[in-house]
């Protein structure tokens, strides 16, 4: 999440990327149907436009909803028209991108209770598959109709809360969060709670060995509050953001585990999802490599790597069984500044196809 909260180390993200030009020529057909008959022709999407570019379809038919099964999680961005050039440099600095053009709204299906958990929601998970968007404010209701309207996006994540969280969100209220998802948007609740003890960094709220799971505990409850607030219901994933880290620090791990385990329970106590966002070299690494033998991990996987991919498959950096079934999301481009119908917001880029939030 690039500059979405209080300092961070400064072996984050950034350092990641590689300078030069990303040319990424994909697919971005997509379509929609909601299971029980909720499929809807609202158009809509989130990045700014080129005057002059037309919208998704609102006709577009439905594609074959894929089950909840465990299965190989699909590329978020099957074969389809859409195109974007797209620059980063090494020191975070913004890009400007080439406008994309999306021909059909993206696909979102109510789908059954993911199984293999010590605890679950009894209420089943929306998922989203298709392009999504993260960044630091909330846009304005205007500019996310714009989007809606001419970008290639169908989701965007939100920062709902957390000790840590380093923006503003004026435009965020629950009327916000009705405006824009009767236009269609899927949205992805963010929630920056506390961070490890081996972070270098100014964050006011920390794990140690002591209150990890107490504060775990705690602010899990507190995600939830916050998404019930803005009318987000039970079923919906919030998805815990846990920046850069010593990973090789096995006791901060040991605490960081047990927070996570924590939080992960709370949220599943009042019937919502628990996802997780962190890096391929640390903390979404420590999430993976636990996966498999600690019981209470989280639902669903957002990772950070930026290689310029709009996928969930391809390069993905952990064992291929794991977080299949609809329950992957790539951070794949950062700081992308964007122009859709007349509306410009400074992006990071994300092929989904996971769990969304239930409005």
């Amino acid at each position: 999440m690039s500059h979405r909260r209080l300092p961070k180390p400064r072996w984050h993200r950034y350092a990641a990327i590689a300078a030069g030009v990303i040319v990424i020529a994909g697919g971005a057909a997509w379509a929609e149907a909601a299971s029980g008959g909720n499929g809807g022709t609202a158009t809509g999407a989130a990045a700014s436009s080129s005057p002059g570019a037309t919208g998704p379809s609102d006709q577009a038919s439905s594609g074959a909803l894929k089950p909840l099964d465990g299965t190989a999680s699909p590329s978020a961005i099957p074969s389809g028209s859409a195109s974007a050039s797209a620059s980063a440099t090494a020191s975070g600095g913004t890009a400007t991108t080439t406008p994309v053009k999306a021909t059909m709204p993206a696909r979102v299906t109510s789908q059954p209770s993911f199984s293999g958990r010590v605890s679950q929601p009894s209420t089943a998970a929306k998922v989203f598959t298709g392009l999504a968007f993260d960044t630091c404010t909330a846009p304005s209701a205007t500019t996310m109709s714009a989007w809606r309207a001419h970008s290639p996006y169908g989701a965007a994540a939100v920062y709902v809360g957390g000790r840590n969280r380093g923006c503003a969100q004026p435009q965020l209220t629950s009327s916000w969060v009705r405006t824009v998802t009767t236009a269609g948007w899927k949205l992805v609740p963010l929630y920056v709670g506390a961070q490890p003890p081996c972070q270098t960094s100014s964050n006011p709220e920390r794990i140690t060995a002591t209150n990890a799971t107490s504060l775990g505990t705690t602010d899990g409850a507190d995600a939830v509050a916050k998404a019930q607030a803005l009318g987000m219901r039970a079923g919906s994933a919030i998805y815990l953001d846990m920046e850069a880290f010593d990973s090789s620090d096995t006791s901060c791990v040991s605490s960081v585990l047990s927070y996570i385990r924590a939080w992960d329970r709370a949220l599943h106590v009042h019937d919502y999802w628990a996802g997780f966002y962190g890096f391929t070299s640390s903390s979404a690494a420590v999430v993976a490599q636990a996966k498999s033998t600690t019981p209470g991990m989280p639902d669903a996987l957002w990772y950070a790597k930026y290689d310029g991919n709009a996928s969930t498959t391809t390069g993905f950096p952990f064992s291929s069984g794991l977080y299949t079934g609809h329950r992957r999301g790539h951070q794949y481009l950062v700081n992308q500044k964007e122009s859709y119908g007349g509306a410009s917001v400074t992006v990071d880029r994300d092929a989904w196809d996971a769990p969304v939030a239930v409005v």
